[in-house]
C-alpha cells in the first residue's frame, strides 16, 4: 500500500486535492492568520485563569532523568524549548510516575520529597525562557502529567518488563511476559497508589503548577482502568467501578491541596493491538479480545464514543474543566495514536494513509466537543499534518471543532512553531518534523528520546550512531 509523502504535497491545492481524492475529511483553511486575533492566537478562559493561545505542548518521556527520578541536563534544554515554543499551555511537561514500581524506565522523572525541588526547578527553567522571549507569563498555564505505567512499568532495567495489570489480556499478557494472575494489582493496592497520586498532586501544588493531570491514555494504568471489564471488585466490570480510581483521586486531591485543579489526558477511543503482517503491513493481531477497548467498537476497528462521552460528562460532575485527547497507544495501535509515514523500527508499515488517523482524531473529538461544549478539548495527532498543521489547526479551532491544538513531537524537531505561526514569521520548512519516528525508536532501544534526524544538537550525539546501529538491527 502506498500513499504519498506530506513533503510531497507542494502545496494547499495539492494537499486539499490528495484528501478529496482519498476521501479522507478535514478542514482546511487557505489564509493562516496571524497576531493575537487569530483563531490561533486568541486566548482561552478556564479555572479563573487565562490561556494566551490555543498552541498546547503536550507530555512526553525523555528517557534522559537520572537513576533516582530527578531531571538531567537533557530534561532541562527540552524544557526550555516547550518555554521558546510560545504556546501558552504547558500539559504536563514530562510523564511523572508517582512511585517507582509505576516508572516506564528506569530514568523516568518520579516526584517525591527528594525530588520535589528539581521538578519545581523544571518549570522555573521554563518560566524565564518563556519571559525571555515573549515578557508576559502571566497567560501561561503549566501542569505536571501524573502517571502509573501499570502494563509498561520497566522501573529497574529497560529491557525488563515489569508489568502491574488491571486485568488479563490474551495479547498484550504475551507482550510483557505476564503469565499468571501475580501482575493483577489487587483493590487494596490500587487504594494505597490512590493516595500516591494524592500525595503527588501536593508535591506538585508546592512546586508551583497550576493543576495535574492524572493520565489516562496510551495503555498505561488508569487507562487500562476503564476497559476493565472483566476485573472483580471495587474497579472493574460495572462503569461506576472502572472509573472509581479517577473519582477517588480527584476527591483525595481536592481535600488535600489549597487550590490544585485537575485535567485528565485520555485515550478517547481504542483499537484491538497490531502486528505486522504481510509485507509488514499492519493487521488486528488474532486472538485480540475487542471488548476490553475503550471507545472502539464490537469488532475494535473502529470508533464507539457512548462510554467516553459518558466518562466527559461524569468528569465535568466532579470539576474537571480540562481534557487533553488522544487514541489507543504507541505500544499497540501507534498508527491510530501517531500517525506516521515512517513507524518505530520495531512497528508495522501503516494500514492506512497516515492522514486517515488525523482525519479519525479530529472527528472524535469535534463529536465530543459537540456533547460537551463547556468542556475544554485539546486535540492531538496533528503532527503529521506537517507543513499543513497551521491551516488545518486554524480551521479546527475558528469551527469549534477543539479549543487547542497539542504538538508532541513537532515541537521536538521545531519548538517555536507557536510563535512562528501566530507571529506571521517565516515557516523553517527544515525544521518540519517529517514523522521519521527515531524519537519513538531510541527509547524502545534504551536511548534517549529526541529529534535526531533534524536537531543540530542530536545530531552530534554519540547516541544517534547507536540509534543507527539498533535500526539497521531491527530492519534485518
Amino acid at each position: 500500500m502506498s500513499y504519498p509523502r506530506v513533503a510531497s504535497l507542494k502545496n494547499g491545492e495539492s494537499f486539499c486535492r490528495h484528501l478529496s481524492e482519498s476521501s479522507i475529511e478535514l478542514p482546511f483553511d487557505e489564509e493562516v492568520q496571524t497576531g493575537a486575533e487569530s483563531p490561533l492566537g486568541r486566548s482561552l478562559e478556564v479555572h479563573g485563569r487565562t490561556i494566551g493561545n490555543r498552541f498546547c505542548i503536550l507530555p512526553m518521556e525523555g528517557w534522559d532523568g537520572t537513576s533516582d527520578g530527578k531531571p538531567t541536563d537533557l530534561t532541562r534544554r527540552r524544557w526550555r524549548n516547550f518555554g521558546l515554543s510560545g504556546a501558552k499551555l504547558i500539559w504536563g511537561g514530562e510523564a511523572v510516575a508517582v512511585r517507582r514500581d509505576g516508572r516506564a524506565n528506569p530514568n523516568q522523572l518520579m516526584i517525591n520529597e527528594g525530588n520535589c525541588g528539581e521538578i519545581a526547578s523544571l518549570r522555573e527553567e521554563l518560566v524565564s525562557t518563556h519571559e525571555e522571549h515573549f515578557g508576559d507569563s502571566s497567560d501561561l498555564m503549566i501542569g505536571l502529567q501524573l502517571t502509573h505505567s501499570g502494563r509498561y512499568a520497566r522501573p529497574n532495567d529497560k529491557k525488563r518488563p515489569e508489568p502491574r495489570v488491571v486485568q488479563r489480556n490474551v495479547v498484550l499478557d504475551r507482550r510483557v511476559g505476564v503469565e499468571d494472575d501475580s501482575a493483577i494489582l489487587t483493590d487494596d493496592e490500587l487504594s494505597r497508589l490512590i493516595d500516591d497520586f494524592v500525595a503527588a498532586a501536593v508535591l506538585a501544588e508546592r512546586a508551583g503548577f497550576t493543576f495535574v493531570d492524572v493520565k489516562h491514555c496510551h495503555g498505561y494504568l488508569g487507562h487500562e482502568l476503564l476497559a476493565g471489564v472483566d476485573r472483580p471488585g471495587r474497579f472493574g466490570g460495572s462503569f461506576e467501578n472502572r472509573t472509581r480510581f479517577l473519582r477517588d483521586i480527584v476527591a483525595g486531591i481536592k481535600a488535600a491541596t489549597n487550590e490544585m485543579n485537575i485535567g485528565v489526558r485520555l485515550s478517547v477511543f481504542d483499537f484491538v493491538p497490531y502486528c505486522p503482517g504481510e509485507d509488514r503491513i499492519g493487521i488486528a493481531e488474532p486472538g485480540s479480545e475487542p471488548r476490553k477497548t475503550f471507545g472502539g467498537n464490537a469488532t475494535g476497528d473502529g470508533m464507539d464514543l457512548a462510554e467516553p462521552s459518558r466518562l466527559i460528562e461524569l468528569m465535568q460532575e466532579i470539576g474537571i474543566r480540562m481534557v487533553c485527547t488522544t487514541a489507543g497507544s504507541p505500544y499497540y495501535n501507534p498508527h491510530i495514536q501517531r500517525p506516521a509515514f515512517f513507524p518505530p523500527s520495531d512497528g508495522y508499515q501503516p494500514p492506512e494513509d497516515p492522514l486517515v488517523g488525523v482525519s479519525r482524531q479530529v472527528a472524535a473529538v469535534e463529536q465530543l466537543k459537540k456533547q460537551h461544549p463547556e468542556m475544554i478539548f485539546i486535540g492531538s495527532g496533528y503532527t503529521y499534518l506537517q507543513d499543513y498543521l497551521p491551516n488545518v489547526g486554524q480551521a479546527v479551532v475558528a469551527r469549534g471543532m477543539a479549543d487547542s491544538i497539542g504538538l508532541g513531537r513537532m515541537v521536538l524537531s521545531y519548538p517555536e512553531l507557536p510563535a512562528d505561526v501566530i507571529g506571521g514569521r517565516d515557516w523553517q520548512r527544515k525544521k518540519v518534523c517529517r514523522t521519521f519516528s527515531d524519537c519513538t525508536t531510541a527509547p524502545r532501544e534504551g536511548i534517549v528520546s529526541g529529534c535526531y534526524p533534524l536537531d543540530p544538537f542530536y545530531k552530534k550525539r554519540e547516541e544517534r550512531d547507536l540509534l543507527k546501529a539498533a535500526k539497521a538491527r531491527l530492519q534485518k
